[in-house]
């Protein structure tokens, strides 16, 4: 590494607040014209622009304080200055040539103009994007196989990732390339060996059986699976993690007393079904019924209907499923959550008798990716339900929206964990592909296009990860971060993937090297737990114009 100007960091926090009070005097302007938001449809466009600015803006801001704060313990980190200054650049960059572009849309005056062509920002933005800075990181990165050791401020999270990093490359590397290119199902031998680590009851109190570890060491623990493999062990713990939520929000003591310690075990493997075969993103508008109806005696509810895209419900002993147990007019007030217990099955087609009545059958769907689990589009047909298995009995009857959206904040929260973990694996395997392969000559680190490349994703990673841990050590279910931290961090998977593929040259399309599967797997990240357009207009969008 090249020596640091002790100035760097001062000037990323000062480009940082700059953009800050850029983005926020839009903000006020657009929350006027949009009525607080009331009124996203009628400016889709510049309130994506917002959205993904005001992200890019948080992003950079959570690097620099995380610089900030190393340097106040004791702990100063010459890399993490760097990746501040250079995305702190990136982002002023990115603000001023977008407000540029659409000035009258963002309603800011000479003032902010001045602001954005002063020559002090203009000159830090072009030192900060010097291209021999960004070689500098590519280097030290390139050296270092691009291994992350950052500082995580917690010594349970420490543990947690130096634990699952070992786990992880023991247990589910040596199996992940074997799952994917023949579109196994995850072997139980991997669910037991996730059960004997209590990876299933990460965010489960002590007192339901779970380990109660916290957001930030959970979310270390799905970065480093997910390193080893997005959809074979990253994502496994996905589904536990929204149904348990659900539960400890709105279950009642008996139902949390029950399922929760079942689940923190793994006796109970979770999926979940809230996605219909004609509404997706729009959970409001589900249209699949559970009307009322007693067997022998006993409350309980009857549900009919196909629900679609539901992530590993063969082999999932119970499915948390979202259905309408009101009108349709009542809106998403009128969904309840149910916990649905089934059998195990292993293959891509299967029917399950219940013995209470009626059937449910499940049909995967192909994908060309994300393999591991299947998902699977159901069919309900006079499936009865205790109205012991409704969440929150009579009281969450009409409340499942909610509780589920609850849960997707959390599952938001985990895809960026997810994310940062794909995106560090591809930075990894790229780096080691790069000391050993040569063209005209050299080998492919010495090039400056290959050294650029991999410090402008280095620094990438190192923003999209700092806004996830950010998030979680503040995770609220109401809150905007985890919503901000999938959008920046999905996004940034996808092109470290892509960028990392083509270092690789004609080998990188090959089924045979694993990077294919971190491109391939990349793909699915911006879809799930809310579409990237939702996440931007319905999410981002409105929680930031409605909270001016």
């Amino acid at each position: 590494m090249t020596t640091i100007s002790k100035n760097i960091l001062q000037t990323a926090r000062e480009l940082v607040n700059t953009c800050q009070y850029i983005i926020d005097s839009a903000l006020e302007h657009s929350s006027v014209i949009t009525e607080n938001g009331r009124r996203i449809d009628d400016y889709q466009i510049h309130t994506e622009r917002l959205a993904y600015l005001a992200t890019q803006v948080r992003a950079a801001h959570e690097l620099a304080s995380y610089a900030e704060r190393l340097d106040s313990n004791g702990q100063s980190d010459s890399l993490q200055h760097e990746y501040a200054y250079i995305y702190s650049a990136e982002v002023a960059n990115t603000l001023r040539s977008q407000i540029n572009a659409a000035w009258e849309d963002f309603g800011l005056d000479t003032n902010h103009q001045s602001m954005l062509d002063a020559p002090e920002f203009i000159n830090a933005i072009r030192d900060g994007l010097n291209e021999l800075r960004i070689r500098e990181i590519g280097k030290a990165n390139i050296e270092a196989y691009g291994t992350n050791t950052c500082e995580l401020e917690d010594e349970t999270a420490t543990l947690i990732r130096d634990m699952t990093r070992e786990f992880a490359k023991n247990e589910v590397i040596p199996i992940a390339q074997d799952i994917h290119r023949q579109n196994l199902l995850v072997p139980d031998s991997l669910i037991d060996s996730f059960s004997e680590q209590g990876f299933w009851g990460s965010s489960i109190p002590v007192e339901y059986g779970g380990t109660g570890m916290g957001d930030l060491p959970m979310i270390i623990m799905t970065e480093e699976l997910s390193a080893a493999s997005l959809a074979s062990a990253g994502s496994l713990t996905t589904r536990p993690e929204i149904i348990s939520r659900a539960l400890l929000a709105g279950g009642t003591e008996q139902q949390k007393e029950y399922w929760l310690p079942r689940i923190a075990s793994g006796e109970e493997i979770c999926a979940v079904a809230v996605t219909e075969p004609d509404t997706g993103s729009d959970v409001a508008s589900l249209q699949r019924k559970a009307e009322p109806y007693e067997r022998e005696g006993q409350k309980g509810w009857l549900i009919n209907g196909a629900k679609a895209w539901s992530t590993f419900s063969g082999r999932a002993s119970i499915i948390g499923l979202l259905a309408r147990t009101g009108s349709v007019s009542d809106g998403n007030r009128g969904l309840s959550l149910f916990i649905i217990p089934k059998d195990t099955f292993y293959g891509e087609s299967w029917d399950y008798k219940n013995p209470q009545g009626g059937t449910l059958s499940g049909t995967a769907n192909p994908t060309p990716g994300y393999r591991g689990m299947h998902s699977f589009t159901l069919t309900f047909e006079d499936f009865w339900v205790s109205h012991e298995n409704l969440v929150g009995k009579d009281e969450g009857v009409g409340k499942g929206f909610f509780l589920q959206m609850g849960g997707f904040a959390a599952g938001r929260l985990q895809t960026g964990g997810r994310a940062c973990g794909l995106a560090q694996a591809s930075l990894e395997k790229v780096c080691r592909y790069v000391q050993q392969r040569s063209q005209f000559g050299s080998l492919l680190k010495d090039f400056q296009l290959t050294q650029y490349k991999i410090g402008r994703i280095a620094t990438l990673i190192a923003a999209g990860r700092q806004l996830t841990y950010a998030a979680a050590r503040t995770f609220d279910t109401r809150a905007v971060e985890p919503a901000m931290s999938k959008l920046l961090t999905c996004d940034i998977a996808g092109e470290v993937s892509r960028e990392a593929q083509l270092l690789h040259g004609g080998w990188g399309y090959s089924e045979e090297d694993e990077i294919s599967r971190h491109v391939i797997d990349a793909i699915v990240l911006p879809i799930f737990e809310g579409t990237k357009p939702i996440l931007e207009l319905r999410v981002i969008g409105r929680s930031i114009l409605s909270n001016r």
